[in-house]
């Protein structure tokens, strides 16, 4: 038999204030048909005053607890993939951790940008094929709104907040690429581009949080060839290929790069769920959220085969082949 690292839960939270295109006109030279065209973004979410990460975060993990019946006890780790913790530390999980009255087991952040939440699924994986842990609870969660440059048109009105939550449970498997749960990972990080999408401010250079910098054009060229490449790659190691997959679920950062990326799959986009004209993106919130969504409308069923893939500021990125 072979451990698997098994979805039994699934959750997430969005903050109430909707703030559509047309709201940027007021405030910068952009229109909503210039933001769709680009993007396929039609609205997002902000936090409201004194709304943290956190926050969401507690909010889609007790959502992911009620789906799968269980409680808070029953968790043995906690990790939460942002870019946008509460404070420089303690880490956001804790924050979570405590919020759900959790006394046991451990929790830790994992900072991968965009591709956090790929990221942290992989390590949350390793802790239960290893045998350390039975249940992790893995949460994507930003305030992205806290970090934007409101006067630079190219990025403040692509993000929005938001949080998901997935448990995993360590299940008996039998070693083949029928199993439930997580069947293979492949992560990549390149620093030399770290210029090309990166926050302007910090702690031991600044001394101030800063703002998000983005080259748009840069990125989106790098996202298509890198998210296509990494999916293969997974899907190789888990000895399946594109054929098998019933739904990708992107990271949802432009509804192009999606797209672009499911043609080089070869997968068509009635087997893409996507989210981003509703939420923009949402960083390490972004995989999990579609997850939770795409479970909710119907589409993604237990037996399904799932790939989430993700590229963000590093550059990060990687794929999880996951089946549902």
């Amino acid at each position: 038999m072979t451990l698997r690292a098994v979805p039994v839960g699934i959750g997430h939270y969005l903050p109430a204030r909707i703030v559509p295109n047309s709201e940027f006109e007021k405030t910068i030279d952009t229109t909503d048909e210039w933001i769709r065209s680009r993007s396929g973004i039609e609205r997002r979410h902000f936090a409201a005053e004194g709304e943290t990460t956190s926050d969401m975060a507690i909010a889609a993990a007790r959502a992911a607890l009620a789906d799968a019946g269980l409680e808070p006890g029953d968790i043995d780790a906690l990790i939460v993939a942002t870019s946008t913790p509460d404070l420089t530390f303690p880490s956001a999980a804790t924050m979570v951790q405590a919020g759900l009255g959790l006394k046991s087991g451990f929790a830790f952040d994992v900072q991968a940008v965009c591709a956090g939440f790929v990221y942290a699924l992989s390590t949350a994986n390793a802790f239960i094929t290893s045998g350390q842990v039975k249940r992790v609870m893995v949460i994507g969660a930003e305030t992205f709104s806290r970090i934007m440059d409101w006067q630079d048109r190219g990025t403040c009105v692509l993000f929005g907040d938001g949080a998901g939550a997935l448990i995993l449970e360590a299940q008996d498997g039998k070693g083949t690429p029928e199993d439930r749960g997580i069947l293979a990972a492949d992560l990549h990080s390149d620093g030399d581009f770290r210029d090309l999408l990166y926050v302007d401010g910090g702690v031991s250079s600044t001394q101030s949080t800063g703002v998000l910098r983005m080259q748009g054009r840069e990125v989106f060229r790098h996202a298509v060839e890198k998210l296509a490449e990494t999916a293969h790659a997974a899907l190789d190691k888990a000895g399946l290929g594109a054929e098998d997959v019933d739904w990708i679920v992107p990271h949802q950062a432009n509804l192009r790069i999606i797209t672009r990326t499911a043609q080089k799959m070869g997968v068509g986009m009635d087997r893409v769920v996507v989210t981003v004209q509703d939420h923009g993106n949402t960083s390490a919130a972004s995989i999990p959220l579609a997850l939770s969504v795409g479970v909710a409308r119907g589409q993604i069923k237990r037996g399904d085969l799932l790939v989430t893939e993700a590229i963000g500021g590093g550059l990060a990125w990687g794929a999880v082949i996951l089946r549902w």
